[in-house]
């Protein structure tokens, strides 16, 4: 007879996949100081940080993403896009389409915000998890959802994770349709280990890590030990390839008037040095 007891099966269900409730009598640690380099000197970059620059979303992994470019002063507006086109077309026709629409959504918001004014830039994105069969995996919705994805993920082989950015800006003129768009799709094939057990996969279920994140696994966190192997952009699975982003970005400030705002601030920038 086995001496290995089996852990306690806990008094108390997990927490809602709907909400993860705080408790407030549990003292918030403080955040450790994070040493970050010099930010990057790239004229598109220069004038995002001194104007009005929107991520259309929640995500903090985003958000963090966003800063090691040195993009630190963004303002979170997430999009009302429900999020529920056909999943008819392909993958990446889905997860471009709705990015585009995450960013038309904020744009149409905030473009005449008269205490704010325009925003400079937004950037949108959104991400899925294809299986290796070719089914769009979002975020689970239940906990019974979250294991069977996981389990799908282990047992079929080679899943893909598609990330779509829009990044867009307002024109000065009244050129149709107002505004300048970019987009991009990356894709990165993700394999996870096929001998992870059941159990390690309802351990980490039980976590919630995976909870808010299309294909049930945030590869930055502990669910980074599902995975065996990756081809292709790690902060893609993340969820916002930035390498793609700022490319985006610099397109998108070329093609607008906004570039005559940016040399005109560099400009001013001479002066000031000279001075």
């Amino acid at each position: 007879m086995s001496d290995i007891k089996k852990a306690p099966v806990p008094s108390e269900p997990p927490p809602s996949y709907e909400a993860t409730p705080q408790n407030p009598a549990s003292p918030t640690p403080p955040k450790p100081s994070v040493l970050r380099p010099p930010p990057l000197d790239l004229p598109a970059l220069t004038l995002l940080r001194r104007r009005r620059t929107i991520l259309a979303s929640a995500s903090p992994r985003r958000k963090q993403l966003l800063a090691t470019i040195g993009l630190t002063n963004i303002e979170i507006i997430p999009s009302s896009f429900e999020e529920n086109l056909p999943k008819s077309a392909s993958p990446f026709e889905y997860v471009l389409a709705t990015a585009t629409e995450k960013a038309l959504a904020v744009y149409k918001q905030e473009i005449d915000n008269e205490s704010k004014g325009e925003p400079a830039m937004i950037i949108a994105a959104d991400t899925i998890v294809v299986s290796n069969s070719g089914q769009i995996l979002e975020k689970p919705r239940s906990e019974a959802q979250h294991i069977a994805m996981l389990k799908c993920l282990r047992d079929t082989g080679v899943h893909r994770v598609y990330t779509a950015v829009a990044c867009m800006a307002p024109l000065e003129s009244a050129r149709d349709p107002g505004y300048a768009m970019e987009t991009a799709v990356e894709e990165t094939a993700v394999k996870f280990d096929s001998t992870v057990t059941d159990e390690l996969l309802l351990a980490y279920v039980k976590t919630r890590e995976g909870a808010d994140k299309a294909g049930g696994y945030g590869i930055q966190g502990t669910g980074g030990i599902l995975v065996e192997k990756i081809d292709g952009s790690f902060d893609n699975v993340v969820g916002l390839p930035i390498r793609v982003v700022l490319k985006l970005i610099e397109r998108v400030v070329e093609k607008s008037e906004d570039g005559d705002i940016l040399e005109h601030d560099l400009l001013g920038d001479e002066e000031e040095e000279e001075e």
